[in-house]
């Protein structure tokens, strides 16, 4: 079965004094990949970029590069797509020990962009943590994917998901210390720990379908950019997904966006500015099955 969605994202940034120096990099774009198929996308930046270049990165995420040479006070990012995904087909466990996983790297010469030699070693936003590795131990299985799923259920267990607990630049030794954090930093304490017993492990961004409370109607613009893992679980099954926020497997609400090392690799947003004073943010998702009407902007579903 497939799925079709109708993505809408919209970032929003105000700065206290007109800019004359910004430049960014974007990775906002979902690509085509396992189980996903982009149908049509837009970007759409306003006030028009002096320079905007178009790309693929490293790892195959698209990336939009952006400059603005005049003075500006407010610019917007807005995406729009239609994205076409697929359910996973039902995992066999195939993979090896944890300990004989090593001889699959070992055997495995490849180092393109998807060659997991490039998410075994620490990363700039995923440094060492002995407490996270120490608890990635505990929890080893006789089969990679077996460990992979029990310290993602473990770590779901164990952190509170508190979205005023961490901001963006927060290491994830502290949000592993303090048991909080929201899904970037459950996604990141996974991989670092997955990385320090030997499992290569990536981080990806995506959008996330969410559902309202039981009863109520769907409030727009309140789906989500969301975070979780892939790691590899050996040469005969390859890369595997997994959400330790909600503790599963990915499924057909999920959409890729980007894929890399950590956060740093897939940022949404990221880049330089000068000007005086902060920065004010704001953004909304919406992920919208194509057989359920949008509703008209500012609405809810289900309101009357």
């Amino acid at each position: 079965m497939q799925m079709r969605y109708a993505i809408r994202l919209v970032i929003d940034y105000d700065y206290p004094g007109a800019s004359d120096h910004v430049r960014n990099i974007l990775r906002l774009m979902p690509g085509n990949g396992p189980d996903q198929q982009v149908l049509t996308s837009a970007l759409t930046i306003t006030p028009p970029p002096d320079e905007r270049r178009d790309g693929i990165d490293f790892f195959g995420n698209a990336t939009t590069a952006v400059a603005w040479h005049d003075p500006v006070a407010t610019c917007r990012f807005d995406l729009t797509a239609e994205v076409e995904r697929g359910v996973p087909a039902p995992l066999t466990d195939t993979s090896p020990s944890p300990a004989a996983l090593a001889a699959d790297l070992a055997a495995l010469a490849d180092i393109g962009p998807a060659a997991p030699h490039h998410f075994r070693a620490p990363s700039p936003r995923i440094p060492p943590d002995a407490a996270a590795v120490d608890f990635a131990r505990a929890h080893l299985r006789e089969t990679t994917l077996a460990t992979v799923v029990a310290l993602g259920e473990a770590l779901h267990a164990e952190m509170r998901f508190d979205a005023g607990a961490t901001d963006a630049n927060t290491a994830p030794a502290l949000a592993f210390a303090n048991r909080h954090g929201v899904c970037q930093d459950f996604a990141q304490v996974m991989i670092g720990a997955l990385r320090g017993i030997g499992i290569p492990a990536a981080y990806i961004s995506g959008f996330l379908r969410t559902d309202p409370p039981p009863g109520q109607p769907r409030l727009q613009g309140v789906d989500a950019m969301h975070a979780w893992v892939r790691a590899w679980c050996g040469a005969a099954m390859g890369w595997v997904e997994y959400d330790p926020t909600n503790a599963k497997h990915p499924g057909d609400d999920y959409i890729t966006v980007a894929v890399g090392r950590d956060y740093a690799d897939v940022a949404p947003v990221l880049g330089a500015i000068r000007t005086a004073g902060g920065q004010d943010s704001r953004h909304a998702v919406d992920v919208v099955p194509l057989d359920t009407p949008a509703p008209p902007p500012g609405q809810q579903e289900g309101a009357t």
